[in-house]
């Protein structure tokens, strides 16, 4: 507690300085987000419309773009909604949240509705949200049994069903 604390305690002005300190807490109880975005850059002056719809936006911290994999990244303190609709507001392209995940993710990833050709190398599209998919995409009881029966890290881990 500084001086000047100190002192708008004594002269009674503990009102205003606890609505300050609500209005601090209120800031810092918003979280850091991660923002991924699939958005088409052909080109450099894509890539610059891109970035500048988005630094702009408060709460960005930093911007990120990966020209081949057709993708944005924004970390920040902001709603991913929000940074969606700005970059299909200002830039005029089609932009969509990014719907892959790491293919080691999935105990299936060669499953109908999890295989995207046009994914990134590495990624399959995040089938485990979408109910019509999901059942094809996770792994029943019986072939988790019978692929961890046998494990190449332990020759010892044979399992008798």
């Amino acid at each position: 507690m500084g001086f000047l604390d100190f002192c708008s305690n004594l002269c009674g002005w503990q009102q205003l300085h606890d609505h300050h300190h609500l209005d601090t807490r209120k800031i810092r109880s918003r979280q850091l987000k991660t923002v991924e975005i699939k958005v088409k850059i052909d080109c450099e002056g894509c890539e610059r419309k891109v970035r500048k719809s988005v630094e702009g936006m408060k709460g960005v911290t930093n911007v990120e773009i990966d020209p081949k994999q057709s993708k944005l990244t924004v970390t920040g303190y902001v709603d991913p909604n929000k940074v969606l609709r700005r970059v299909r507001y200002r830039t005029g392209k089609r932009a969509d949240l990014w719907p892959y995940i790491p293919y080691d993710v999935v105990p299936h990833p060669y499953a109908p509705g999890a295989y995207d050709k046009r994914a990134p190398p590495g990624y399959v599209r995040n089938a485990l949200d979408d109910p019509q998919v999901a059942p094809l995409a996770r792994a029943t009881s019986f072939e988790v049994k019978t692929t961890t029966a046998f494990s190449d890290d332990n020759p010892n881990a044979c399992v008798v069903m």
